[in-house]
């Protein structure tokens, strides 16, 4: 795997959003559609795509990050021996581009041809102690199916361990945890080894808005591609705003890859009679300070029609009124309530009556 910085041609403090405009340009200009005379663009738009699923996780462009200075640092350290004209006999040093590509999945790096089999120094011959910086870890060779528990509980291999904890899942080599050794073991006797999953082409992302009602009714929302196709998404029980819908296997296909996934994120309007509060529903009912101090009947419209509430006397602005079962559709096939927000208004003409009471209620005078 190569660089993924350098694959999308970012700066390495690049952030987010320059990271995924960078993804979208490199995409659009890659895609094999776009490319059919070019026998590759296969190939690249794999590899940005890889290069973008790295680096758009925090956690994984992290890891890869800290992996590289590592790789760099032991690249250092082993030209730095090497001038000093040790003998010591070490792993051949391992660039930082093989070892990305081994700790995310790639396949294995090709020996050289000639290369000579390591062997293990017999302990009489051991070089001395020395200094902390310049102390490598004994090489060991990669674990096979016919290694015994033996081997994997040898007393040097704790400690070179314990001197130096893996960054992550598989290097050094020559200190890889007991627990990667049995699990490379079991692959190996199951025959999975030597048959890695393919890559999945990268996911689409969109955005779909829709109603109350569409929601409410299931039907089917019309989602736009980035490329401008467009999909049908049923919309499931319990779907709020803010959901996210994940089409398996409906996104892109290219030959020797796993078909990608749509991920679509659901928005609802909120500019209609009902405001979503997850699968509650609110809206609001306007009754005037007569009704409001005496209290009254009203009528509330639902999603399935008109339903009779009753607002207690002196109810205040807020004051809300619960209906059960009048929400939207949850996952386990019940359904939300609907909470009704009465709002307090004023008739549309002056009522003197209205006002003379007020100012004697303010004044302190009784008629």
């Amino acid at each position: 795997m190569r660089d993924p910085y350098s694959v999308l041609g970012v700066r390495r403090n690049a952030g987010p959003d320059e990271i995924k405009a960078a993804w979208r340009s490199m995409a659009k200009a890659v895609h094999p559609d776009q490319n059919r005379d070019d026998p590759l663009a296969t190939q690249r738009f794999a590899e940005a795509g890889r290069a973008y699923e790295v680096l758009k996780d925090p956690k994984l462009r992290n890891r890869y990050d800290h992996a590289r200075r590592e790789a760099e640092l032991r690249r250092m350290e082993e030209m730095k021996r090497k001038s000093r004209g040790t003998e010591e006999e070490t792993i051949d040093p391992e660039t930082a581009e093989d070892m990305i590509s081994r700790i995310f999945g790639a396949d294995d790096r090709a020996k050289p041809q000639g290369a000579r089999p390591q062997e293990r120094k017999p302990a009489a011959t051991a070089p001395q102690a020395k200094t902390k910086a310049e102390v490598k870890p004994e090489p060991r060779p990669e674990p096979r199916a016919e290694a015994t528990p033996e081997t994997e509980s040898k007393p040097e291999t704790k400690a070179e361990t314990a001197d130096k904890p893996p960054a992550f899942g598989g290097f050094p080599r020559a200190a890889a945890p007991a627990a990667e050794l049995v699990s490379a073991i079991v692959r190996r006797i199951r025959g999975a080894a030597n048959k890695p999953a393919p890559d999945k082409v990268p996911d689409i992302f969109c955005d779909v808005t829709v109603s109350v009602e569409d929601i409410f009714r299931r039907e089917k929302a019309t989602a736009t591609l980035p490329d401008g196709q467009t999909l049908k998404v049923a919309l499931p029980a319990g779907t709020t705003d803010g959901s996210v819908i994940r089409l398996k296997e409906m996104g892109y296909r290219l030959n020797g890859m796993l078909r990608g996934d749509v991920v679509v994120a659901v928005r609802v309007t909120q500019d209609g009679p009902f405001r979503t509060d997850g699968t509650d529903l609110r809206t609001t009912l306007a009754v005037n300070i007569q009704d409001a101090v005496l209290g009254c009947d009203a009528t509330v419209e639902t999603l399935t029609g008109p339903v009779a509430v009753t607002v207690p006397a002196w109810s205040g602005s807020d004051h809300v009124i619960r209906l059960q079962g009048h929400g939207l559709p949850t996952v386990d096939g019940k359904r939300g309530d609907l909470l009704v927000e009465l709002r307090l208004m004023l008739w549309e003409k002056p009522d003197e009556k209205v006002t003379d009471l007020m100012r004697s209620l303010r004044n302190g005078l009784f008629l």
